[in-house]
C-alpha cells in the first residue's frame, strides 16, 4: 500500500475529550478515532464474568511455571529416594488377638462364658488403650530382661540424628553405670518396648493387631509375641484380683446382714407375743383373715336374699298359669291344669247336646269344682314355699351383719396393735432379701474364681518377618510425588499472583482495556538489527503486522507524526520507533525519525551516526531543521537526534517550536516518528503525546507493572494524548504459557527465534 507522501497530518478536534479505546470503566486515557466496531468488538472479547472460574487461565499458569513445577517436584522425588536410602531398616512383626465383650457379671444364669450378646466399641477402645499404656509395657520388658548391649543395637541412630549429634553433641550414657540402676534399666527397655508398638483394631471385628517395628527381625517376633502373652495373662491377673477383693467384701457384708437379720427376727417375734397377735403365713391376722372371710359371705347372703325377694314378688303378683318354671319344679299344677283343660273340653262338647241339668253334665261339673280346688291349694302351697325362702335368707343376711359389725370392731383393734408389727416385719423381710441376694451373689463369684474365663484369645501368633516394613521405596516415591506437584503448585500460582506485571495481551486488555496492535517476540542470541535482516522471521513479521494495524488504527490510517513511548526506561521504545520507520519506509514513505528522549538518548548508539546538532538546538532556535536532519542508509529515511543534552527538557519541549517542527516535517515526509522518553517521573511524554497526531504504548512482557501502566495511561489522558494502542514486546510465548496459539503465527513463513528460558 503507498501512502501519498504530500499529505499533512490529521487535524485534531478541539475541545474534545477522547478516552481509551473500548473502556467503559475507566476513563484513563484518549478513545483513538478508530473503527467503533472493531473496538468494541476487541473489548467484549475481554470481558469476563468476575465469578466465573477460568479454568484456562489456571493451566496457562501451570504451562509458564512449568520448569519450577518440574523443579520442586524432582526434588521432592530426589529427596524421597535420599531418605528411603539413608533410612534404616525396619521389618514387622504382628500378633493378631481377639478381645471378646466382658460382661459385668462373671457368672449368669444359662451362661458361664461371661460374653453378652452384643459388642461394644467402648469397651473395645479401653482395651486398645490399656494395651498402649506403660504398665503392661513394664511387664513386657521386664519378662523380656534385656541387656544394655540389645538396647544399643535397637537404639541405632540414624543419619539425622547423627547429623543433629554433629552440631548439637549429646551427653554420652555410661553402660556400666546405667546397668547398675535396675529402675533406669528397666525405664530404658520399656521406652524400648513402647517405641516400636503400635496397636491397630481391625474395623467392624473384634479383632486386633498387635504390630512392633524394629531393625531386628527376630526381636520384632519376640516382642509381638511377648506382648500378645503379657497382656493375656495380665488380663486374668486383675480379673483374678478382683474376684478376691469381691469375695472378701461378700463375705463381711453377709456376716453383717445376717447378724442384723436376727436382731430383727427376734424383735419382731418378742413384739407378737406381747401384743398377742397371731398372723397367717402371709402376715394377715387372724381377725382381719375372718372378717375378711364374713364379708365374703354377707354379700354371698345379700345376694340370695335379692334374688329370693325378687322370686317371691313375682309369684305374689302372677297367677298360676304366670309362674316361670323353676317355681313349679316338682309341683302337680301343671298336671291339675292339664287335666281341668280336658274336663273343660268334654264339658263344652257335650253341653251343646245336653242340658246343664242333665245328671252326666252335673257330674262332670262337679269334677270341675274340685280340680279347681285343687289347683288353688297347689298355688298356696307354692307361695308358701318362696316365701319361706325369702324369710330365710332375710334373717341369715340379718345375722351375718350383726357379726361383721362385730368382728369389724376387733378387726379395727388388732391392726391398730400391729402397726409397729408390720415395720418389724418389713425390716426382716428388707434384712433377708439383702441377705439372699448377697449371699447368691457370693456363690457366684466362687464360680467365675474357680471357672477362671478369658475373654482374650491369639487368633495369629507373632512370626519371623520375611522382609523390611518400611522405608519402601514405592510408598515414599508417591508421597514425594504427591508432595512435590502440591509444592510446586503452590509455589507456581503464589509467584503468579504475587507478579503484578504484564506478561500477555490479555493482561492488556483486561488491566488496561487498551487494544494491542502487536506481539514482538523475545529474541535470542541476536541483536534487533540482526534479527530484522531476515525478513521472514518472526521479529520481522511481527513488526511488519505492527505497522499494519497502525494503519487501521484510525479512519484515516496512520496519524502524520507518531510518539512511541512507555511506561519506563528498557521496554523497547527506541527498538520500535527505528524499526517502524524503516518499515514505513520500505513502503515508499518519506519518514522522519525524531529522538525525542532529551535525557537518556539511545537512537545514536543503535544506528551508528553521530551529529553534534539536533532536537535541543532546533527546540532552542540555534539550528534550522536541514541543519539537524542526518541522513541514513536509507535514502527514505531521515533522522533527526537528540543533540546536546539540555539542562532543561520540559521547557524546551514545552515551547511553540516542538508544534513548529513537526507542523514544517509534516510538509516534507509522509510519517513522523518520535523516539520518546519513559512516561513516569518525567513530564516529556505527555508533552510529545499531546502534539504528536498519534501515541503507541510500548509494554515490555514480564516487566512493566500493572500500576506503572495504568498511571501511565492516567498521565496521557491528562495530556489529552490520542492514544492508538499497545506494542507488547519481549514476549515469549512458552514462559507466559500461550505458545500453543502464537507460535504458529511467529513461525509462519520462516524460522522463529524465541527466547530459550
Amino acid at each position: 500500500m503507498q501512502i501519498d507522501n504530500s499529505q499533512s497530518g490529521p487535524k485534531r478536534d478541539e475541545g474534545a475529550v477522547p478516552r481509551l479505546p473500548g473502556s467503559r470503566h475507566m476513563a484513563l486515557a484518549p478513545e483513538p478515532r478508530a473503527n467503533p466496531l472493531s473496538v468494541d468488538l476487541l473489548a467484549g472479547e475481554t470481558k469476563q464474568d468476575s465469578d466465573e472460574i477460568d479454568l484456562l487461565a489456571y493451566w496457562r499458569i501451570l504451562v509458564k511455571r512449568r520448569w519450577l513445577v518440574l523443579g520442586v517436584l524432582a526434588a521432592a522425588l530426589l529427596a524421597s529416594v535420599l531418605l528411603t536410602l539413608m533410612a534404616t531398616p525396619m521389618y514387622r512383626s504382628t500378633a493378631v488377638l481377639q478381645i471378646d465383650n466382658q460382661a459385668q457379671q462373671v457368672v449368669q444364669e444359662g451362661d458361664v462364658s461371661g460374653q453378652g450378646s452384643y459388642f461394644d466399641y467402648e469397651f473395645l477402645e479401653t482395651q486398645i488403650q490399656l494395651m498402649r499404656g506403660r504398665d503392661l509395657a513394664e511387664r513386657v520388658a521386664d519378662s523380656l530382661d534385656l541387656d544394655d548391649e540389645t538396647m544399643d543395637r535397637l537404639n541405632q541412630p540414624s543419619w539425622l540424628d547423627r547429623l543433629k549429634d554433629l552440631i548439637r553433641p549429646a551427653p554420652k550414657v555410661v553402660p556400666g553405670k546405667q546397668g547398675g540402676d535396675p529402675k533406669a534399666q528397666l525405664a530404658r527397655a520399656t521406652g524400648v518396648v513402647r517405641g516400636g508398638l503400635s496397636i491397630e483394631p481391625v474395623k467392624n471385628t473384634r479383632l486386633v493387631r498387635v504390630h512392633y517395628d524394629s531393625p531386628i527381625p527376630s526381636f520384632a517376633a519376640r516382642v509381638a509375641g511377648a506382648f500378645a502373652e503379657s497382656y493375656i495373662a495380665w488380663g486374668l491377673e486383675r480379673r483374678m484380683g478382683a474376684t478376691s477383693y469381691a469375695k472378701t467384701y461378700l463375705e463381711n457384708q453377709i456376716a453383717l446382714l445376717k447378724s442384723r437379720l436376727e436382731d430383727s427376727e427376734r424383735e419382731l417375734v418378742a413384739f407378737a407375743q406381747k401384743e398377742n397377735l397371731v398372723s397367717n403365713s402371709d402376715g394377715q391376722s387372724l381377725a382381719s383373715q375372718n372378717l375378711s372371710a364374713l364379708n365374703a359371705g354377707l354379700a354371698t347372703a345379700q345376694e340370695q336374699r335379692i334374688r329370693t325377694q325378687a322370686r317371691w314378688q313375682q309369684a305374689q303378683a302372677a297367677s298360676g298359669a304366670a309362674l316361670p318354671a323353676d317355681m313349679l319344679a316338682g309341683s302337680i299344677l301343671r298336671t291339675l291344669q292339664e287335666q281341668r283343660a280336658t274336663l273343660m273340653g268334654t264339658y263344652q262338647q257335650k253341653s251343646q247336646v245336653l242340658l246343664p241339668e242333665y245328671p252326666e253334665m252335673r257330674q262332670i261339673k262337679g269334677q270341675l269344682d274340685d280340680l279347681d280346688k285343687q289347683i288353688e291349694a297347689e298355688l298356696a302351697n307354692i307361695r308358701a314355699s318362696i316365701k319361706a325362702e325369702f324369710n330365710a335368707a332375710s334373717a341369715q343376711e340379718s345375722l351375718l351383719t350383726a357379726q361383721l359389725n362385730t368382728l369389724r370392731t376387733q378387726a379395727l383393734d388388732v391392726d391398730g396393735r400391729s402397726i409397729r408389727y408390720t415395720i418389724l416385719k418389713r425390716e426382716v423381710d428388707t434384712n433377708r432379701s439383702f441377705y439372699d441376694g448377697l449371699l447368691q451373689r457370693y456363690k457366684e463369684v466362687g464360680v467365675a474364681g474357680d471357672v477362671r474365663t478369658n475373654n482374650v484369645a491369639i487368633v495369629e501368633r507373632a512370626q519371623v518377618p520375611g522382609g523390611r516394613f518400611k522405608p519402601s521405596l514405592s510408598s515414599n516415591l508417591l508421597k514425594g510425588f504427591i508432595l512435590g506437584l502440591v509444592l510446586g503448585l503452590v509455589l507456581a500460582f503464589v509467584l503468579e499472583f504475587l507478579d503484578d506485571t504484564i506478561k500477555t495481551p490479555q493482561d492488556v486488555e483486561q488491566r488496561l482495556k487498551l487494544a494491542v496492535l502487536g506481539i514482538i517476540p523475545k529474541i535470542a542470541r541476536q541483536s534487533p538489527a540482526q534479527a530484522m535482516e531476515d525478513p521472514r522471521s518472526a521479529f520481522a513479521e511481527a513488526y511488519r503486522s505492527v505497522r499494519t494495524a497502525l494503519q487501521f488504527s484510525t479512519s484515516k490510517g496512520v496519524p502524520k507524526s507518531l510518539l512511541i513511548t512507555s511506561s519506563g526506561p528498557g521496554d523497547g521504545k527506541s527498538t520500535t520507533a527505528l524499526t517502524l520507520a524503516r518499515n514505513f519506509a520500505s513502503l515508499g514513505k518519506r519518514v522522519l525519525l525524531i529522538e525525542g528522549d532529551l535525557r537518556n538518548p539511545s537512537l545514536k548508539r543503535s544506528m551508528g551516526i553521530q551529529s553534534d546538532v539536533g532536537l535541543s538546538n532546533l527546540l532552542s532556535g540555534a539550528a534550522t531543521i536541514s541543519e539537524a536532519v542526518v541522513n541514513t542508509d536509507d535514502p527514505l529515511l531521515d533522522v533527526i537526534l537528540s543533540g546536546p543534552l539540555p539542562p532543561n527538557p520540559t521547557e524546551l519541549l514545552s515551547g511553540s517550536k516542538l508544534m513548529s517542527l513537526l507542523s514544517v516535517a509534516g510538509e516534507h515526509y509522509g510519517q513522523i516518528i518520535i523516539d520518546g522518553p519513559p512516561i513516569l517521573g518525567l513530564a516529556d511524554a505527555p508533552i510529545l503525546s499531546n502534539a504528536a497526531g498519534g501515541t503507541l504504548m510500548v509494554v515490555h512482557s514480564g516487566k512493566t507493572k500493572i500500576h506503572d501502566a495504568q498511571v501511565s495511561m492516567k498521565r496521557l489522558q491528562a495530556a489529552h494524548a490520542h492514544l492508538l494502542g499497545s506494542l507488547l514486546t519481549h514476549y515469549d510465548s512458552r514462559t507466559a504459557g500461550y505458545g500453543y496459539k502464537y507460535e504458529a503465527y511467529y513461525s509462519y513463513g520462516g524460522p522463529q527465534e524465541l527466547a530459550r528460558t
